[in-house]
């Protein structure tokens, strides 16, 4: 069996515990070396096969995979966040699918929510947006015309930006284009909740000298809307005012 692990933002005790379970049962483990946090594999047994797919292409990995498969072997394929973002995790599992062999997966903690927490942050204030996006900017990777950065960015919600860092000028222009205002607040999180986080507040307009002044040119999510600095100017939530009755609870009168 072949298990795709969302191994979490970064911090040890943030995998899922059955994430956590599968490492431990684990006959081989591979693991996206660039990103995940090595200490993650000491969940591994120690008699474990450790390959870390930095230095690996696709057809290695898959090598690696089937041989273990038909050696009776379970596989941790353990990738950063949430696989199922930016992962590159269908590619694998169709080749999985054309050898017969099957798979699982278990979801992680994706960035945009390991910063949230570092922040305290509720992407989603009622009476500001209602809407998170989370994208990334054009590079390597094209993305659709339709899901150009200034054409989300025209919605006002909260974003979470990933795979962008090292365009942080760009990213502002994009932004900007958008129509979000130059004083929009926003936030580089370097490395969420790993012991070497930092996280450098600014404004879409300040993006690329904050990204500059604190030499951060990747492993970063970009937070950005009003709900970063709401200042209260937002609606209590119907779902606990007194006057709002829900399946569980009366409306009380005054």
């Amino acid at each position: 069996m072949i298990r795709f692990v969302g191994a979490g933002p970064g911090a040890v005790d943030l995998i899922t515990v059955r994430g956590m379970e599968y490492l431990k049962r684990a006959d081989v483990v591979i693991y996206a070396g660039s990103l995940v946090n090595p200490a993650l594999l000491e969940y591994a047994p120690r008699k474990a096969k450790i390959c870390n797919s930095a230095f690996m292409t696709l057809e290695e990995v898959m090598d690696v995979m089937i041989s273990a498969d038909a050696s009776g072997q379970e596989v941790v394929r353990l990738h950063t966040g949430d696989a199922s973002l930016y992962g590159a995790v269908r590619e694998q599992m169709d080749l999985l699918d054309s050898h017969h062999i099957p798979y699982e997966s278990c979801p992680g903690v994706s960035a945009c929510f390991g910063a949230a927490a570092g922040l305290n942050l509720e992407f989603t204030l009622p009476g500001i947006t209602q809407t998170l996006i989370v994208t990334r900017l054009a590079g390597k990777t094209a993305v659709p015309e339709k899901e150009k950065l200034r054409l989300l960015a025209s919605h006002g919600s909260s974003m979470a930006i990933y795979l962008s860092a090292g365009m942080l000028g760009a990213l502002s222009a994009e932004l900007l284009a958008g129509g979000y205002a130059p004083d929009t607040p926003a936030a580089i999180v370097y490395k969420a909740t790993w012991p070497e986080e930092k996280t450098v507040m600014c404004t879409v307009k300040t993006l690329e000298e904050a990204g500059r002044q604190h030499q951060i040119t990747k492993t970063a999510v970009v937070l950005v809307g009003d709900v970063l600095l709401s200042n209260g100017a937002y609606e209590r939530s119907r779902l606990y005012s007194p006057d709002f009755s829900t399946q569980f609870r009366q409306a009380k009168e005054d």
